[in-house]
C-alpha cells in the first residue's frame, strides 16, 4: 500500500535507533523518545487523532487488533484507521527507560 510507503518517506531526517523490520506491510523501528512529538504528528496527519491515547486503558477492540502484535496496554499509544485496501494499524511503546520508543506500523489487507 502506498500508505506505508508515504509514511516511511516522513521518517527521513528523524534519528532511528535501530530498524527492526521493514516488510511490505509491516515496519518496526526503535526511535529516540525526545522525538515523540515529532513520530506522534507523522500519524496524526495521515490517521487523524490516536484510537488510544497513552494514559488510556485499552479496550476490548485495541486488545483484538493488536495481540497478534504484542498488545496495548495503557501507557501505549494505538492509532488505527480504515481505508479502502485494509486497516492501518500504529503502536508507539515507550520504554520504561524514558529514552527510547518502538513503532509498529502494520497494514492488514482487506480480504478479497
Amino acid at each position: 500500500m502506498s500508505f506505508l510507503k508515504n509514511v516511511t518517506d516522513k521518517f527521513n531526517g528523524l534519528a532511528i535507533c535501530e530498524q527492526r523490520a521493514e516488510e511490505e506491510d509491516y515496519n518496526e523501528l526503535i526511535f529516540f523518545s525526545k522525538d515523540l512529538e515529532q513520530w506522534y504528528d507523522i500519524f496524526v496527519e495521515f490517521l487523524g487523532d490516536p484510537a488510544k491515547p497513552a494514559g488510556v486503558e485499552p479496550c476490548d477492540k485495541d486488545l483484538v487488533i493488536t495481540d497478534e502484535y504484542g498488545g496495548i496496554c495503557g501507557n501505549q499509544t494505538l492509532f488505527y484507521k480504515e481505508f479502502d485496501e485494509g486497516v492501518v494499524v500504529v503502536m508507539l511503546w515507550p520504554w520504561q527507560d524514558k529514552v527510547h520508543t518502538t513503532l509498529k506500523v502494520i497494514f492488514l489487507k482487506k480480504a478479497e
